[in-house]
């Protein structure tokens, strides 16, 4: 018997940090690169992601987070975060992991859909011009569910 394939994945991006982000953004990449209906739905704090402003200055978070295997007190040091953050992005370099707008931008040309949630553009008070020009409409939970109709639903 045959395995059943994916044929729909929509994706919740919830959070803003680099390590937050890239997740969702490289499932979402690789979901249409294997022909995969991709929705991506960017929420609260993942909404930088999409930000015109933001999405290229996103940071390691470094305060709170057990996988940096540093004590919290020094994550708070001034400059600890901007130094993880170029660590990690040297580290992506090398494996040629694009930058958060070029990675939004190919997921986008391969087909995926993508959304902000409209409760948080809202609660921000955001506009549909504050968001790169990728996205592709600001949307309710109700409508999200609609467009993840018959599909997984991963929420990172």
């Amino acid at each position: 018997m045959a395995e059943e394939k994916i044929k729909k994945v929509s994706i919740i991006i919830s959070k803003g940090s680099l390590e937050g982000v890239y997740p969702g953004l490289i499932m979402a990449n690789g979901a249409r690169m294997e022909g995969i209906e991709t929705n991506v739905f960017f929420t609260f704090f993942g909404l930088e992601a999409i930000i015109k402003k933001k999405m290229d200055k996103l940071k390691v978070a470094t305060v709170g987070n057990p996988a940096m295997h540093i004590p919290s007190i020094l994550g708070i040091l001034p400059g600890m975060s901007a130094f993880a953050t170029k660590m990690m992005k040297k580290e992506m370099e090398k494996l040629d992991i694009p930058p958060v707008s070029e990675f939004i931008e190919m997921i986008h040309d391969a087909g995926g859909k993508l959304y902000a949630c409209k409760a948080t553009v809202d609660m921000f008070h955001l506009t549909k011009d504050d968001f790169c020009d990728e996205v592709d409409d600001i949307i309710n939970v109700a409508k999200f569910y609609e467009v993840a109709a018959g599909g997984q639903i991963i929420f990172t």
